[in-house]
C-alpha cells in the first residue's frame, strides 16, 4: 500500500506557519516534512509548533545538511519517522556522521548524477519523478545513468512535484522544468510515464501549494 502524503516545504514562497494553520483547521494527523531552507532556531520553532498540532506521525522528512544526528532521533521518537532523504554529498556535504541512521537514508536525483558509490553508504534511493522528467528531457546522459541505478537499487521513498511545459529558472540559478508549484492537475500527468515499480511505499507531494490544493492533487495521482 502506498502513501502519498501532502507536504509542509520550507521553499522560498512557502509559508509553513500557514501550512501548520491548515493541517490543524482540516486535522491531518500525517504529512510529510520539507524542513530544507530553515535553519536549526527556525526547525526548532517549527518543531514546536508540531508537538501542538494534529500532526501525530511524519513518515518522511527531508534532511538539511546541518541537521546532527540527534536531531534525527527526536523526529524517529516524536513523529515515527522511518524515511529521510538528502541530497548528493557533491551538491550539499553533510556535517556530520549518519551512519547510525544509514539504513534509514536515501539519496535523491537532483543536479548531480546520483553516486553508486554513495548509495551503497546508505538504504538506496529517493527517486524525485519530477527530476527525473526533467533530465530525460534536458540532460538524457544523467537521466540514463540514474535509470541504471533505479534498476539496480531500491527506491526507499519519492517526490512528487509540477511538470511545467515551460523552461524555468529556479533559486539555485538553473533552467528547469519541473517546479515546486502546482498550477494545474495536468501539471502531473508525466507520472503516466513512469513503471509503477518506481512507485515506492511512501511518496511526498514536494509542493508550495496550499495542503488543501495538494489533497486534491494527491486525489488526482491516486486516480
Amino acid at each position: 500500500m502506498r502513501k502519498i502524503l501532502p507536504s509542509i516545504t520550507t521553499t522560498w514562497n512557502s509559508n509553513w506557519q500557514a501550512k501548520i494553520e491548515e493541517i490543524n483547521k482540516l486535522g491531518l494527523k500525517e504529512i510529510a516534512l520539507f524542513p530544507t531552507c530553515l535553519n536549526k532556531k527556525e526547525r526548532e520553532k517549527m518543531y514546536k509548533l508540531l508537538e501542538n498540532s494534529t500532526v501525530k506521525s511524519i513518515p518522511l522528512v527531508h534532511i538539511k545538511n546541518d541537521m546532527a544526528p540527534e536531531e534525527l532521533d527526536y523526529l524517529i521518537k516524536k513523529f515515527h519517522t522511518w524515511v529521510f532523504n538528502t541530497h548528493t554529498h557533491s551538491e550539499f556535504p553533510h556535517l556530520y556522521n549518519y551512519s547510525k541512521h544509514k539504513k534509514m537514508i536515501f539519496i535523491e536525483n537532483v543536479y548531480d548524477p546520483i553516486d553508486e558509490k554513495e548509495i551503497k553508504k546508505f538504504g538506496g534511493i529517493c527517486l524525485d519523478l519530477a527530476h527525473l522528467e526533467n533530465d530525460r528531457l534536458r540532460e538524457p546522459e544523467k537521466f540514463w545513468h540514474n535509470i541504471e541505478l533505479i534498476e539496480k537499487y531500491p527506491i526507499g521513498c519519492n517526490h512528487i512535484s509540477a511538470f511545467q511545459k515551460i523552461l524555468r529558472r529556479d533559486p539555485a540559478g538553473y533552467w528547469r522544468y519541473d517546479c515546486h508549484f502546482l498550477r494545474k492537475l495536468s501539471q502531473l500527468d508525466y507520472l503516466k510515464k513512469y513503471p509503477k515499480k518506481y512507485f515506492s511505499s511512501i511518496i511526498a507531494l514536494e509542493l508550495e501549494n496550499s495542503i488543501e490544493e495538494q489533497l486534491k492533487a494527491k486525489d488526482y495521482i491516486t486516480n
